[in-house]
């Protein structure tokens, strides 16, 4: 893993992260427009972590902390990536920046469909609470 560089996102790295996900990441979220992640790197300049190899980007994940609570989004290998480590690192950047910040736990947001994700998150130590659901109400058109 020595040739993969982690490190925070830019803004100069935001449209290249947009389209890495139509490739890499399961499913959309309503912030994945350029507006949304800008807000994000604007907000908190730590919290979209990316692993590079090459040059080329290889991996993502958002590290959101609000000062209570850890959030996990958008763990997302590019497919010639995956099973060689790079999910792990970048779990174990934000888990150490969540450590820094006095963060408790981790949490996940995880498609009940990707199976693919379960098993990876299961390997990381990561399980689901059947006790609770998501709820959500979006607040734009």
């Amino acid at each position: 893993m020595d040739d993969l560089r982690i490190r925070a996102a830019g803004p100069e790295d935001l449209d290249a992260v947009l389209a890495f996900w139509k490739v890499a990441a399961e499913g959309t979220s309503i912030s994945d427009d350029r507006s949304g992640v800008e807000r994000l790197v604007v907000r908190d300049p730590e919290a979209l972590i990316l692993a590079e190899r090459d040059g080329e980007l290889a991996g993502t994940v958002i590290a959101g902390f609000d000062g209570w609570r850890c959030h996990l989004y958008r763990l997302a290998v590019h497919p010639d990536h995956r099973r060689q480590g790079v999910g792990a690192a970048l779990l174990a950047a934000a888990e150490e920046r969540f450590v820094r910040l006095g963060g408790r736990r981790g949490d996940a947001m995880v498609l009940d469909r990707n199976e693919l994700a379960h098993h990876a998150w299961r390997a990381a130590g990561y399980a689901p609470e059947p006790q609770w659901s998501r709820w959500v109400k979006p607040l734009t058109d």
